[in-house]
């Protein structure tokens, strides 16, 4: 299997795989106990992490290296998101108009708000481009966010913490807005909150988490485009 860095000793992989796991397993069952947004699993297996590491002293460089395979299976597992949109095909037929307009409000609003909350507060150029992709999936977040001139680590917190939010946000923003439709609930957080949102849309059906895993999909497409040519007029 491609992908190993070099210098990763059998000892590290299974420390830091099993970090990971038993990180997540605990945030997943605090998140059932507890049922409180707050606690998302993702969030909190990210703290758990970092309190280890920090209380070990231990470099996140060699965590994240030790970690290797459990990034490499987000591969895998993103591209498994296509099952629960391929059981949502009959109810695609006839909806492309609003799904192209959903998802450039979506795409459009979550670029220029980045960018112009960014601006508004004296951000320079290079912050303003690494937080401009922050809705799109970090496979994608990144990469555009390095090639308009930004920084891939800050996209990454940015696309992270733009998840999370959205994970704990969303069932509080659906209630004020009378939204039911679990075709618009399971859109809406694949657009804005990538794999963390589609993710939560599981929560509530196999119909939402299908519209989500398209939204993510056709958001991550439409970001690639909308960032570039942000950038090219910003300058």
């Amino acid at each position: 299997m491609s992908g190993v860095p070099v210098g990763v000793t059998l000892a590290s992989f299974v420390a830091a795989t099993l970090l990971t796991l038993v990180a997540y397993g605990i945030a997943v069952w605090l998140y059932r106990r507890s049922g409180w947004p707050l606690l998302l699993p993702v969030f909190v297996a990210a703290a758990i992490v970092s309190l280890v590491l920090w209380g070990w002293g231990i470099p996140y460089a060699a965590y994240r290296d030790g970690s290797w395979l459990v990034s490499w299976m987000t591969g895998p597992a993103t591209v498994a998101l296509a099952v629960p949109l391929y059981h949502q095909r009959a109810r695609l037929r006839g909806m492309l108009w609003p799904v192209l307009g959903a998802l450039a409000a979506g795409s459009v609003t979550a670029v220029l708000s980045a960018v112009g909350i960014a601006w508004l507060f004296g951000a320079d150029g290079s912050l303003i481009m690494s937080l401009a992709p922050k809705s799109a999936t970090m496979a994608v977040a990144m990469p555009v966010a390095e090639y308009v001139g930004g920084v891939a680590s800050l996209t990454a917190v940015a696309t992270a913490l733009t998840g999370i939010s959205a994970a704990v946000l969303c069932s509080g923003v659906f209630a004020v807005l009378a939204i039911r439709s679990d075709v618009a609930r399971g859109f809406a957080l694949g657009a804005t909150a990538h794999a963390i949102g589609t993710a939560t849309a599981l929560e509530y059906s196999e119909t939402a988490m299908g519209f989500a895993a398209l939204a993510m999909g056709l958001n991550a497409i439409a970001t690639s485009v909308l960032v570039p040519l942000l950038a090219m007029l910003w300058v």
